[in-house]
C-alpha cells in the first residue's frame, strides 16, 4: 500500500489522545489500602457509646487530625480531632477519640487518607448508639481522586509516562544505533518534545495534587499551602525530584544536540571514514560521558516513580524497587527507540542499516528484561492464578501481557525487513549515486554557456562572482541529490515494508502505555485478595449483626409502624443477642400491648423456637442467649399487637452461619 504523503506523526498523536482519554476514565484511581475493619463495625448497633471509632487499614497510609470524621445525627461533628496512630506490628490502624455521654442515634464516619503507593482512598459508613435513627449527615458522594481534578491528574500521569519514553529511548536510540540521528531534526524533535512533555506532565501533577487527594476543587492548584504539604509528602517529593533531574536533563540534551551532533559532521571524518584522528577521539569522549550521564539521568528519573507507587510498599519493597526501575528503563530503551526509529524512517536522511540492526538487538534485549522484570512484578502483585482473571489488576495485566506478545509478533517481522536490507542497501546506493553524479553536470555546463553569452553581448551586465554561483549551483545540486535520495528511498519496496511494520508496533505501543498507566492506578490482586480474606470475617454473612427492617399493619387505629430487629452476631449457636425497637410511621419510638418473635427451619424441621423477650425501655424490647442450633435459611416470625383485637404476624428469612 502507498504511504505517499502520509504522516505516521498524525496517527500517533490520535491514538494518543484517545489512549489519554481512556486513562482518564479509569479516575477514580482504585483503593489500594483498603479499609478491613473497623470498631464499631459499619452498620453495626452498640449498646453504649464507644470511646473511640478506630480503622484497619491492608497497608500504610497516610492521615492528619482532619482524615477521619465522626458526625452525629444531625450533622455535626463529635470526635476531638486528633488522630490516634495505633499501628501495631504489620497491623495498619488509627482512631479518633469520642466525648463520653453520646446520644443514641446514628453516626456517621468518614475517613479519607493517602495509601503508600501515592494513591488517595476514601470511604463512610455507618453505627448506632442504642438504636438506629435518621441522619442528616452530608458525607461527599464523589470520591476522593475522582472528578474533573482526577482525570486531570490520570491524563498528566499518562503523558508522564510518554514524555520519559520519548526523552530516554530517544536519546538512548542516538548514542546506541545513530550516532548521525543527532543532526536529524525529526529525531531532535522527538527527544526535545518528550522533555517537554514530561516536564509539563511533572508540574501539573506537582500542582493537581493537593486537590487529588483533598478536596477535589480545581481551584486549590493555587493553594500555596496545601502546595507546601504536598512538597513535604513522598509522592509530592518524588515529583520534585523529578523536576530537578529534568533540570539536567535540559544540559545533557543541549549537548547531544549540540557538541555531540557538530563532532559527527562527515567532515570531521579522517580518510576513508577513518575515526582514529583528533576528532575521532572526542567523538569517544562525548559518547562515554554521555551515555554515563544519560543512564544516571534515566535511571533517577525512573527512580522518581519507583520510590513513590506500587513498588514501594507491599512485598519485597527493597528488591521491587531496583526491579522496577530497570523495568521503566527497558521499557524505554524499546518503545522510546521505536518512536526515534519510525521518525528516522519516516523524515530526514535515509538510515544505516547497521543503526536498525543496531536497534534491533537492543529491542530484543529490552524484551527479555521486560520479561524477567514484569514476571517478578507479576508474581509480586498477583500471587495466584486465579487473580489473574478474578481481579480487577489481573485482567489489565492479561491485556498486557497480551499487547506485548502481538508487539513482539510485529517486531519479529520488521527483524525479517531489516535482513533483507542488507541484499538492497548497495544497490539503492550504488543507483542514487549514479542519478545524481550525471544529470548534476548537465545544469552547469548549461549555466557556464549562458554565463559566456551574456557576457560577449553589449551592455550586459556583469556576470555574479564566481564563489556565489558555485555556492548557488552547490545548493541546487544538494536539493536534486536529496530529492532523489528521497524517491529512491520511499520506492524501496523493503524500506517501505520495514516503515509499515514499525508504524505498526508504535501504534500498538501507544495503546500499551495507556494499559500501564492503568495498572498503577489499579488495585494490586494480591492486595485485594489479602482484603477479601481480612474482612470475610466481619461480612454480613459471618461476624456482623443480622439487620431487619418489618413494616406492620395491624389494620386497627394507629396500627401501622415498624419494627427494628438486630441479631448479634447472627451465628448458629448460643450467644446471640436479639433487640428488638417498634417505632410509628414517623421514626418516633412507641410501645405496643404485645411483641412476640420466634424462629423456625423448616429444612430440619425445627421450631418455632420462641425468643423470651424484655422490656428495656419505651418502644424497647431485648433478649440475650438466643439459641439457634444449627447454621441454616431461618425464617423469623413477628407478632405485634396494637390492641385487644388488631394484630399481625409478619415473616422474614435471615442466613444463620
Amino acid at each position: 500500500m502507498a504511504l505517499t504523503g502520509f504522516r505516521p506523526r498524525r496517527l500517533l498523536v490520535v491514538l494518543a489522545v484517545l489512549c489519554g482519554v481512556l486513562a482518564a476514565g479509569i479516575a477514580p484511581a482504585a483503593a489500594h489500602a483498603a479499609l478491613t475493619g473497623s470498631d464499631p463495625a459499619p452498620g453495626s448497633v452498640v449498646a453504649h457509646a464507644p470511646e473511640q471509632v478506630a480503622l484497619t487499614f491492608s497497608e500504610g497510609v497516610a492521615m492528619g487530625d482532619d482524615s477521619l470524621r465522626v458526625l452525629d445525627p444531625q450533622g455535626r461533628r463529635v470526635d476531638r480531632g486528633k488522630l490516634r496512630d495505633l499501628c501495631s506490628g504489620s497491623v495498619v490502624k488509627y482512631g479518633a477519640g469520642l466525648p463520653p455521654g453520646l446520644a443514641d442515634g446514628t453516626y456517621t464516619v468518614a475517613w479519607q487518607a493517602v495509601s503508600a503507593d501515592s494513591h488517595p482512598v476514601s470511604g463512610a459508613f455507618t453505627f448506632s448508639i442504642g438504636a438506629p435513627s435518621r441522619t442528616a449527615a452530608a458525607v461527599p458522594q464523589q470520591q476522593v481522586g475522582g472528578g474533573l481534578v482526577g482525570a486531570l491528574y490520570e491524563i498528566a500521569r499518562y503523558l508522564a509516562y510518554a514524555g520519559f519514553v520519548l526523552l530516554a529511548g530517544g536519546a538512548a536510540f542516538v548514542l546506541a544505533c545513530r550516532p548521525d540521528g543527532a543532526r536529524v531534526r525529526s529525531v531532535q524533535r522527538l527527544v526535545v518534545h518528550g522533555w517537554a512533555l514530561l516536564t509539563g506532565a511533572t508540574l501539573a501533577m506537582l500542582l493537581l495534587r493537593t486537590p487529588y487527594t483533598g478536596s477535589g476543587k480545581l481551584a486549590d492548584v493555587f493553594d500555596l499551602g496545601g502546595l507546601q504539604q504536598v512538597v513535604l509528602s513522598k509522592p509530592g517529593a518524588a515529583l520534585l525530584a523529578r523536576l530537578l533531574l529534568l533540570a539536567a536533563a535540559a544540559l545533557f540534551v543541549a549537548v547531544l544536540f549540540g557538541a555531540y551532533a557538530r563532532a559527527h559532521r562527515p567532515e570531521d571524518d579522517g580518510p576513508d571514514g577513518d575515526d582514529t584522528t583528533g576528532a575521532g577521539k572526542r567523538r569517544r569522549d562525548l559518547t562515554l560521558g554521555l551515555a554515563v550521564g544519560g543512564v544516571a539521568l534515566a535511571a533517577g528519573l525512573a527512580t522518581t516513580w519507583a520510590i513513590a507507587e506500587h513498588a514501594s510498599t507491599g512485598l519485597q519493597p527493597a528488591v521491587a524497587m531496583p526491579v522496577d526501575v530497570l523495568h521503566l528503563l527497558a521499557v524505554a530503551a524499546w518503545l522510546g527507540g521505536l518512536a526515534a526509529l519510525l521518525v528516522s524512517l519516516y523524515g530526514g536522511p535515509p538510515i544505516e542499516r547497521t543503526a536498525v540492526r543496531r536497534f534491533s538487538r537492543i529491542a530484543f534485549g529490552s524484551v527479555l528484561v521486560l520479561v524477567a522484570t514484569g514476571t517478578y512484578q507479576s508474581w509480586r502483585q498477583v500471587g495466584s492464578w486465579r487473580a489473574l482473571t478474578d481481579t480487577s489488576y489481573g485482567q489489565l495485566l492479561l491485556v498486557k501481557v497480551g499487547l506485548v506478545v502481538v508487539m513482539v509478533a510485529v517486531a519479529g517481522l520488521s527483524r525479517r525487513w531489516t535482513n533483507r536490507l542488507a541484499a538492497t542497501t548497495d544497490t539503492a546506493t550504488t543507483d542514487t549515486t549514479a542519478a545524481v553524479a550525471v544529470p548534476a553536470a548537465v545544469p552547469a555546463a548549461g549555466a557556464d554557456a549562458e554565463a559566456e553569452a551574456d557576457s560577449a553581448r553589449p551592455g550586459a551586465p556583469t556576470a555574479p562572482a564566481a564563489p556565489d554561483r558555485a555556492a548557488q549551483l552547490a545548493r541546487q545540486q544538494a536539493a536534486l541529490a536529496t530529492a532523489r535520495k528521497k524517491r529512491a528511498r520511499d520506492a524501496d519496496p523493503v524500506r517501505r515494508s520495514l516503515r509499515q511494520s514499525v508504524l505498526t508496533e508504535a501504534a500498538i505501543a501507544v495503546v500499551l502505555l495507556v494499559v500501564t498507566t492503568a495498572l498503577t492506578t489499579t488495585e494490586p490482586a494480591r492486595t485485594e485478595e489479602a482484603v477479601k480474606v481480612a474482612t470475610a470475617g466481619q461480612s454480613p454473612d459471618a461476624n456482623q449483626p443480622r439487620v431487619l427492617t418489618v413494616p406492620f399493619d395491624t389494620g386497627g387505629p394507629g396500627g401501622r409502624g415498624s419494627a427494628r430487629i438486630d441479631l448479634d452476631p447472627g451465628r448458629s449457636g448460643g450467644g446471640n443477642e436479639l433487640r428488638l425497637r417498634i417505632s410509628d410511621p414517623s421514626g418516633k419510638t412507641r410501645d405496643v400491648p404485645e411483641v412476640k418473635v420466634s424462629f423456625t427451619l423448616d429444612a430440619k424441621k425445627l421450631g418455632p423456637l420462641p425468643v423470651a423477650l424484655h422490656h428495656s425501655g419505651t418502644g424497647h424490647w431485648a433478649a440475650s442467649g438466643v439459641q439457634l442450633p444449627v447454621p441454616g435459611q431461618w425464617q423469623l416470625s413477628l407478632l405485634v399487637r396494637t390492641s385487644d383485637i388488631d394484630q399481625v404476624t409478619e415473616t422474614r428469612n435471615v442466613t444463620i452461619n
